[in-house]
């Protein structure tokens, strides 16, 4: 593991014990709607902080982009932060959320941590390194065909401009596969499409601190990430689809006739 991923490993163990020594007070958090159906916390904020503050001690010049305070200076190196993906998760109690750290060099992803504090999975990734978890090396499924495959998705609440594209996406890969699970933290969906847990992962309309981490982790896990118009384009749409790359022809080909021209690559 680089120093680098080391550094984030540490702001996320830190930003797990803020989420966690709250998890038993939900009821008393102070909580408010940034836009319709997105929610933060003061357990977002300080998680948040918690992470600044490390990667600050370690790599001062390094630019930050966090979800909740936005870019901190400005330089070559930038780390991506969501220091809580699945806040309405974690705000009605239902085990599902993770931090997300990922360290990106001239708009090239380098390190990647997605930490899971509620089972203390912690996801790792180095650029020509391979993905962990925990002391575990990971990799995508080998499933060839949709028949059998179980798929991981993400259902727009926030912007529903393309709410009837995205339900046909899913009335089609439904008739097709084994299944499709919700669960609703994008960051825990890619470490699980690394981990083999998940065939594959679609989703609309996500930032990039939400899937940056995990992106890198399918990547060094052996599987393909890519707009879902199938560019290259993901990291600044939000529209993705990954899997391993058979799978992931497959996924394009059902999800295809539902895109809207401006979604086309």
């Amino acid at each position: 593991m680089n120093p680098t991923t080391n550094i984030a490993v540490r702001a996320a163990r830190q930003a797990g014990n803020v989420i966690m020594r709250s998890f038993t007070r939900l009821d008393s958090l102070t909580v408010s709607e940034k836009q319709v159906n997105d929610y933060v916390s003061e357990v977002d904020r300080n998680a948040e902080q918690a992470i600044i503050d490390t990667l600050r001690r370690a790599y001062p010049g390094h630019s930050i982009l966090a979800e909740e305070s936005g870019t901190h200076g400005k330089d070559d190196f930038q780390w991506i932060v969501d220091p809580l993906d699945g806040t309405t998760n974690y705000l009605h109690g239902f085990p599902q959320f993770a931090i997300s750290i990922a360290l990106m060099h001239r708009g090239r992803l380098e390190s990647a941590v997605v930490y899971d504090p509620l089972r203390d999975e912690m996801f790792t990734a180095d650029r020509g390194g391979g993905a962990l978890l925990n002391d575990r090396r990971l990799r995508v499924t080998e499933q060839k065909t949709l028949k059998g495959a179980l798929l991981g998705t993400g259902i727009p609440f926030r912007d529903q401009r393309y709410i009837d594209a995205y339900l046909g996406m899913l009335k089609d890969l439904t008739k097709e596969t084994a299944g499709i699970r919700r669960p609703g933290s994008a960051a825990l969906d890619f470490a699980y499409v690394a981990a083999g847990r998940l065939d594959g992962f679609w989703e609309l309309g996500l930032s990039i601190w939400d899937f940056a981490a995990g992106a890198l982790l399918v990547q060094e896990a052996g599987g393909v990430v890519s707009d879902i118009g199938g560019g290259s384009r993901h990291l600044e749409t939000g529209n993705v689809i990954t899997a391993n790359i058979r799978l992931h022809r497959e996924m394009a080909d059902v999800i295809r006739p539902h895109l809207p021209s401006d979604l086309r690559a």
